[in-house]
């Protein structure tokens, strides 16, 4: 099992956190190394861009996707965004990925606001013992 770090917009990390989004899209145009390190039953720890981790959740299910196509992504928006909830703007920006995964969330935790010290622009993180900005700790 793996511990991620998820950095979520505010908007998405609430409607996470309310129950009305259940399924995380990442979507790239180059193949990201850790996309095939998601599985089911991985923790996530969910971080507000430019604020706290607020909330830990698991993951229930994993679909990944590879030399995906504008009519694949248009599907995908299709069939998904009810759970996804992304808007025109985010559908615009994704048409050319080539890469991605949905992760369905479960067993959606608020947890007590934490800031960490994090400086890079990754907007996911697999935790290691040697980079897990003491959140491993909280398990």
């Amino acid at each position: 099992m793996n511990h991620h770090l998820a950095i979520l917009k505010k908007p998405y990390l609430d409607a996470i956190l309310t129950g009305k989004k259940t399924i995380e899209s990442r979507l790239y145009q180059t193949r990201q190394k850790w996309l095939s390190q998601v599985s089911a039953g991985d923790k996530i720890f969910l971080k507000a861009s430019s604020g706290p981790v607020m909330a830990t959740a698991t993951v229930d299910k994993v679909k990944y996707f590879e030399n995906l196509t504008a009519k694949q992504i248009a599907q995908m928006q299709k069939q998904y965004n009810q759970q996804i909830l992304g808007d025109e703007q985010y559908w615009r920006e994704k048409i050319s990925s080539q890469f991605g995964v949905l992760v369905w969330l479960k067993d959606v935790r608020p947890i007590p606001h934490r800031f960490i010290k994090k400086f890079d622009w990754r907007a996911w993180v697999v935790l290691t013992p040697k980079e897990n900005f003491g959140l491993l700790a909280l398990k």
